[in-house]
């Protein structure tokens, strides 16, 4: 059996990026110059969209060929360790997922330092398989070939000794926490944040299944990549699904499949969520919005692994770890019969929460450079940040955490025409409203709380009286005190005043 192995790339499946044109990228290319009878197409959180898309144009180029979509944590294409690493993963599981296939490795799509690392892997004999390379037709070049192959085993083919031995040696396994951190994009040093982590991160080398509490916005699924980038199910599929997203009609379907003809609309057989994530990781986002007969399969398939689709009699044991999320308290949840209470002991075996935003301030400069980082590699002119427009999005409330953040920025970066973004250019929503306390100090060696509350008071008091053009009794009416307290202040105030003088 030949089976094919390729990273779908951003000219997937259409150069144009539109299928109606016909012109076909690499990978389509690639079939319709060479038949498989399988493909295994690879997925990264870079490439999701274009795989997805690639995997329907495969389908619908070869319709007797099985094609398998398979995601991998891959995040930094430019880091030869970590791409070599996740390789190896790969390369371990599928010598025994398909022992007996021809593999075929096609680099037309991939970037540089992964085409080198599957040639070295190949090269070394830790993955046994054919390099192809793809050259798409152009004019005038008829006579030159589409597909060509390359075979690492060759007798012939330039090594270099030891190799083997070499390759081995990279494989480093399982990342160190700040390591994942920055493949992931997690920013921040609040001790509620890095308590959440230290959590995480001793949490998911178990398969413990995981309940995760958070306000919208504050990096559930991030922490959910994290736990499945540290556990050792990394090298197997993460598969996230919005329960709150699903029709209630058909989360049984999504997540435990179905056979064709198991109700109207099922034209064909679908695996589910549990099935697509086995061996690896499924996450369960705003798993309270689940309907009460799903919590009760469930509950049933988290007890025993055994998933069975609807319409079947036929069940698959599956191996799942999950970890799920939600931004409501469950207790309430429980109390007021929306959720049952053993799928919650069930599933919250450990339990993290994440601090809105709002809670770490100190983190917000760090993480709005980190982010607007991101968003410069789209741009045609990099941006960049004053400590003014950093020192506003710090005063933020910030009700959307961290998505409302990088909203804004992406506004921001896009509707400022200097290269500095001050903070008259902060696109802020509406909810962006200043933090009541944000600019509150932290205590210190040497900080007098009496002499802190005094200022406060003095400085609102003379705000009050210019907002009142002077006028004392409209100025305590704003303060919300009686005139006879502000007049007694004011002859205290001025009482000192007269003390200091003489």
């Amino acid at each position: 059996m030949d089976v094919l192995l390729a990273l779908a790339g951003p000219r997937d499946p259409y150069v144009s990026g539109l299928a109606t044109q016909e012109e076909p990228g690499p990978l389509l290319t690639l079939l319709r110059a060479r038949p498989f009878d399988r493909i295994l197409l690879l997925s990264t959180p870079a490439t999701a969209t274009a795989a997805h898309d690639t995997v329907e144009a495969m389908r619908s180029e070869c319709p007797a060929c099985e094609v398998e979509l398979r995601e991998i944590p891959l995040y930094d294409f430019t880091s030869y360790s970590e791409i070599l690493r996740e390789l190896q993963r790969l390369a371990a599981d599928l010598r025994g997922y398909l022992p007996h296939a021809r593999w075929y490795i096609s680099v037309a799509s991939c970037p540089s330092e992964v085409h080198a690392c599957w040639m070295l892997l190949a090269a070394g004999g830790d993955f046994r398989a054919q390099i192809i390379q793809v050259r798409p037709p152009q004019p005038g070049s008829a006579d030159l070939p589409v597909v060509t192959e390359v075979n690492p085993q060759d007798p012939d083919f330039p090594v270099v000794p030891g190799r083997g031995d070499r390759v081995r040696e990279a494989y480093l396994g399982p990342p160190e926490l700040d390591d994942a951190l920055r493949q992931i994009g997690i920013v921040g040093d609040h001790p509620g944040l890095r308590f959440a982590l230290d959590r995480a991160g001793l949490a998911a080398p178990s398969d413990a299944s995981i309940l995760i509490f958070g306000e919208t916005g504050t990096g559930k699924e991030l922490f959910a990549r994290l736990i499945h980038r540290l556990s050792d199910r990394a090298h197997a599929p993460f598969v996230s699904i919005n329960c709150g997203a699903v029709p209630k009609d058909l989360v049984e379907s999504v997540l435990f499949g179905h056979v064709r003809g198991a109700f109207t609309g099922a034209t064909q057989d679908y695996r589910g969520k549990f099935c697509e994530a086995d061996g690896g990781t499924l996450f369960l986002d705003e798993l309270l919005e689940l309907p009460p007969d799903s919590q009760v399969k469930l509950l049933r398939v988290l007890e025993d692994g055994i998933v069975e689709p609807l319409g079947s009699s036929r069940s698959r044991r599956v191996s799942v770890r999950v970890v799920a999320a939600t931004n409501r308290d469950p207790h309430k949840a429980i109390k007021n019969g929306q959720f049952r209470e053993d799928l919650y002991h069930r599933v919250g075996t450990v339990e993290i929460i994440l601090p809105p935003l709002r809670e770490r301030a100190e983190d917000i400069p760090k993480l709005a450079l980190h982010l607007l980082d991101n968003i410069n590699r789209q741009l045609r002119r990099p941006k960049r940040l004053s400590p003014n427009a950093l020192a506003r999005l710090q005063s933020q409330g910030w009700r959307g955490n961290v998505r409302d953040l990088r909203n804004t920025l992406v506004r921001s970066a896009m509707f400022c025409r200097e290269d500095i973004i001050d903070a008259d250019d902060l696109q802020l929503s509406s909810g962006g409203e200043p933090a009541p306390f944000a600019f509150l100090p932290r205590p210190h060696e040497g900080f007098k709380l009496r002499e802190y509350i005094d200022e406060i008071r003095r400085r609102l008091i003379e705000r009050a009286l210019e907002d009142a053009c002077g006028n004392q009794s409209r100025a305590a009416q704003l303060l919300g005190i009686s005139p006879q307290a502000l007049h007694k202040y004011l002859s205290g105030q001025a009482e000192r005043s007269t003390l200091v003088d003489e």
